[in-house]
């Protein structure tokens, strides 16, 4: 799971920067050092984030961040698009990772039933 789910951050991150640059200049946001440091900001708490997937809590903060994204189309309406897209993309990662894991989990407890008796004999 945490490939994936690092993978959808890791990329997430880089178009929140290049969206808050693209928005500082297109006159979205009235002020373009706020939409560049608010998207800067958001941009290195996503790529921070890819390190506590490791904890328990990690994919519950994944999901607060993909709040947050959304939450940026209050400011910029074309990101509840791409910040809608990047919570189904979230979604995904989790459901799979959840799969693969337990199918990792279940081959590995496969493979030391089966090698138990066999380095036995």
């Amino acid at each position: 799971m945490k490939v994936l789910c690092s993978s959808v951050l890791a990329i997430e991150a880089i178009v929140v920067f290049l969206a808050s640059l693209v928005a500082s200049t297109n006159g979205s946001v009235s002020s373009r050092g706020l939409a560049i440091g608010v998207g800067s900001g958001i941009a290195v708490l996503l790529v921070l984030s890819v390190g506590v997937l490791r904890r328990p809590w990690g994919v519950a903060w994944g999901w607060v961040m993909q709040v947050i994204v959304l939450s940026i189309g209050f400011l910029v309406p074309l990101m509840f698009v791409v910040g809608g897209i990047f919570v189904v993309l979230w979604f995904i990662a989790v459901r799979t990772g959840t799969r693969v894991d337990a199918l990792r989990e279940a081959a590995k407890a496969a493979a030391e039933d089966g090698a138990a008796p066999e380095g036995a004999a």
